[in-house]
C-alpha cells in the first residue's frame, strides 16, 4: 500500500500535468486553478484530506483528480451556491491570493458537497469531437453503401450518440442541417471527407453512469464539467442539450464489458454495425480493455460482407499531437488511421482511409 506521502506526491503530480494540459487546451484559469492546488493545498480541511490522501491512481489519464476538483468547484459557481467564489471566477479577474482565499473557504462551507462530488469520474461529453466522428462516419458508408447501427461505449449523455442533429464545415465540405443551433467548424487539414449517404438505422449508447439530459441536476453536473473560462463550450453544449431534451439519444446504465457481447451477437439487419467511442476506452483498466478488444475481435470473426462490422475511435495514443482517429472493418479485419484531432475537437488532421 502506497504511504501517505506517496500518494500526496503524486497527487501534486497530478495537478502540474494538468497545468500544461489545460494550458495547451485553451484554459489559462483552470491551468491557475491547478497551479495553486499544486502549490498551496494541504492537510488542513477535508477537501485536502480527500484529494492529497487519494486512494487511487489520482493521474490525469485514470482518476483525474484535478478535474474532478475543479468541476466540483465549477458546479458551485454555476448554481450560485457560492456568490464569493463565483466574485473570483470568470469573466471576473482576480489574483492568487483572493482566489485562494475564496477557494478555502468554499472547501469548508461546501466540504460534502465537494467530497462527494470527487466520487465521480468527470463526464464532459464535448461535442466537438463529432468533427473527428462524422468523418468516420462518412467513411463506412462509403466503403459499405449500407445504413448504419449505431452502438457508443462511454456515451455519457449521449450528446455524441445525436451527431447527425448538428451542422459541420470540415474544410469547406458543409453536412448537416443549416438550421441546426449546433454548428461545428474545425480548423480542417487534409483532403475532404467522402461526401456519402448516411442513413441510420439505429442507435444505442451505454455508460457506467448516464447523465439524463431532461434531469436539471445532471444538465448541471454535465456543464460544470466545461472549463470556466471557455464559454464557447459552454454555449455548444447548452445548444446540444437544448436539441437532446427535445428527444433524449438512448442510453443505457450498463457496465460496456457486459454490453457489448450482448449487442454484439444480437441478429443482423443488414446495416453496419458501428462500435465507435471517444476517449473513453482509455480509462478502462488494461485488463477490461483486453476484454473488450477480444469481443469486438470475435464480433468480427463473425462478420459477413453483408453483415459487416465496423469500429472507429478517437482515441490517445503514445504519440503528443492529439488524439488518433482510427477505424477497423470486417471481415477483412483492416485498421487504418484516418488521421489526428485535439482532444477537444479544435482542429482536425485528415488523412482518410485511401
Amino acid at each position: 500500500m502506497a504511504h501517505k506521502t506517496d500518494r500526496e506526491t503524486a497527487v501534486r503530480d497530478a495537478f502540474r500535468k494538468q497545468i500544461k494540459a489545460a494550458t495547451e487546451l485553451g484554459s489559462p484559469f483552470v491551468a491557475h486553478l491547478c497551479r495553486l492546488f499544486a502549490e498551496r493545498l494541504d492537510h488542513g480541511t477535508a477537501v485536502g484530506r480527500a484529494v492529497l490522501d487519494w486512494p487511487g491512481d489520482a493521474s490525469i489519464n485514470n482518476d483525474i483528480i484535478p478535474l474532478r476538483l475543479a468541476g466540483s468547484l465549477h458546479a458551485l459557481v454555476l448554481s450560485s451556491e457560492d456568490k464569493a467564489l463565483k466574485a473570483v471566477y470568470p469573466p471576473n479577474e482576480t489574483d492568487d491570493d483572493r482566489l485562494w482565499h475564496a477557494l478555502l473557504n468554499a472547501f469548508e462551507k461546501h466540504a460534502d458537497f465537494i467530497t462527494e462530488r470527487l466520487q465521480s469520474a468527470p463526464q464532459t461529453n464535448e461535442i466537438r469531437r463529432c468533427n473527428a466522428l462524422l468523418p468516420g462516419f462518412l467513411t463506412i458508408a462509403d466503403l459499405f453503401g449500407k445504413p448504419l447501427d449505431l452502438l457508443e461505449v462511454g456515451a455519457s449523455a449521449g450528446l455524441n450518440l445525436q451527431w447527425d442533429r448538428y451542422h459541420y464545415d470540415l474544410g469547406g465540405f458543409e453536412w448537416g442541417d443549416p438550421a441546426s443551433p449546433v454548428h461545428l467548424k474545425p480548423d480542417w487539414q487534409g483532403p475532404l471527407p467522402p461526401d456519402a449517404e448516411i442513413t441510420i438505422a439505429s442507435r444505442l449508447g451505454c455508460d457506467l453512469n448516464p447523465l439524463d439530459v431532461t434531469s436539471e441536476d445532471d444538465r448541471l453536473r454535465l456543464k460544470s464539467y466545461v472549463w470556466a473560462d471557455q464559454p464557447d463550450r459552454m454555449q455548444r453544449l447548452d445548444a446540444a442539450l437544448m436539441l437532446a431534451v427535445d428527444n433524449p439519444p438512448p442510453v443505457e446504465r450498463a457496465d460496456a464489458l457486459e454490453w457489448l457481447p450482448r449487442e454484439l451477437v444480437k441478429p443482423p439487419t443488414g446495416a453496419v454495425r458501428v462500435v465507435y467511442h471517444s476517449i473513453a476506452w482509455q480509462y478502462l483498466p488494461a485488463a477490461l480493455r483486453a476484454r473488450g478488444e477480444a469481443t469486438i475481435a470475435e464480433a468480427g470473426k463473425r462478420a459477413t460482407k453483408d453483415q459487416p462490422l465496423a469500429r472507429l475511435q478517437m482515441e490517445a495514443d503514445d504519440r503528443q499531437d492529439g488524439a488518433t482517429i482510427s477505424l477497423q472493418i470486417w471481415p477483412t479485419g483492416e485498421i487504418r488511421e484516418l488521421g489526428r484531432v485535439d482532444f477537444h475537437g479544435r482542429w482536425v488532421k485528415w488523412k482518410g482511409w485511401w
